[in-house]
């Protein structure tokens, strides 16, 4: 694995230097612009009037410590596996596809006060889950232990009990949709591997 994957840390780094403008203050001129939008309704006037980035920019958005310390720790894990077996332009299309899914769920859902990468991490979870029982030429298996930490980690954001006692809102349908369409991601590339294999 690259101990300096560059996409990885771009990621992260991003998301970071996001957090401390906010933190240093800058959040009324930070936070608008990378809202999937500001607005219920009409839905998403922003992203047709020409500002596309929306559309993955609340991935960076992180609102505690707790919050980002724990997204970016599994964004180095899950983003480093996948960008050491494809590379950094896949990691890449990769995250911005589940950013898209995710974003888009939680925003018509919930409205479009939500961000984070948390959305991301599950989807990245439930590629590289289905690529290792799926594709052989992945090389990489999760621990069991990881798969029923983040199992129980999805089920108890889901049960409530997080704002019940702690106050902490959790967009559950970005986690949702993060990991269904990561595990399509996978099932997807690894027919195409097995197809690929079978041609030769």
């Amino acid at each position: 694995m690259e101990k300096y994957p560059p996409a990885t840390l771009a990621l992260v780094g991003i998301s970071i230097a996001i957090y401390l403008l906010m933190v240093l203050g800058w959040q009324d001129s930070v936070v608008p612009p990378l809202l999937i939008s500001e607005y219920i309704r009409p839905s998403l006037p922003e992203i047709f009037s020409g500002q596309i980035w929306r559309l993955f920019t609340p991935m960076f958005l992180h609102f505690s410590i707790f919050h980002i310390v724990f997204n970016m720790l599994w964004t180095l894990e899950f983003g480093r596996l996948i960008e050491s077996r494809q590379g950094a332009v896949a990691l890449i299309v990769i995250s911005l596809s589940i950013s898209l899914a995710s974003n888009l769920s939680q925003y018509f859902v919930s409205g479009p006060i939500f961000g984070g990468m948390s959305g991301v991490i599950y989807g990245y979870f439930g590629y590289v889950w289905v690529q290792s029982l799926t594709n052989p030429g992945f090389g990489i298996r999760l621990n069991p232990t990881i798969v029923k930490l983040l199992l129980g980690w999805f089920v108890i954001c889901w049960s409530g009990l997080l704002e019940k006692f702690f106050g902490i809102s959790i967009a559950n349908t970005a986690h949702t949709a993060g990991l269904l369409s990561g595990m399509v991601l996978a099932l997807g590339i690894s027919a195409i591997a097995r197809i690929s294999r079978k041609s030769r």
